[in-house]
């Protein structure tokens, strides 16, 4: 059994939950364990996964949030940025599953959430699960 951190940037609470639960579902039908930190925004979640990794407490990560497009750049800034640090930390070795969804509405959010239809927090956590197999196969 594994340890994962799900790192959630907790500013969709009803869409967030629904990530969550689906991050959870998968890890627990996988046989892991999860705990959920909270941070503020997307940008803060792969800080918190750095910080969490030397702590060695964690064998695994799933990131969590939701990103929607509004009247500005922001939306750009949050979406490539965390993205591309979350990418760095995974070729760093770290196993994490990105479930920072970015969209332009909310139905498109709401779909993506839910667990019956495109589950897309079961999918990062099922991706932190593959990533932490290839580590351990591998030797990190």
């Amino acid at each position: 059994m594994a340890k994962f951190l799900i790192v959630e940037a907790r500013f969709y609470s009803q869409l967030n939950d629904m990530l969550i639960a689906g991050a959870k579902s998968a890890l627990e039908a996988a046989g892991h364990a999860a705990e959920v930190l909270t941070v503020p925004g997307a940008l803060e979640i792969p800080g918190a996964i750095a910080l969490a990794v030397e702590s060695g407490q964690f064998d695994g990560f799933v990131a969590i949030g939701v990103v929607i497009r509004g009247e500005t750049y922001h939306f750009e800034i949050v979406a490539g940025e965390s993205a591309r640090a979350i990418m760095a930390l995974t070729m760093d070795g770290i196993p994490i599953g990105n479930g920072i969804i970015t969209v332009e509405n909310e139905a498109q959010a709401l779909a993506r959430a839910d667990a019956g239809q495109k589950d897309k927090g079961g999918e990062a956590a099922k991706a932190a699960i593959a990533l932490l197999e290839l580590t351990e196969r591998f030797g990190r």
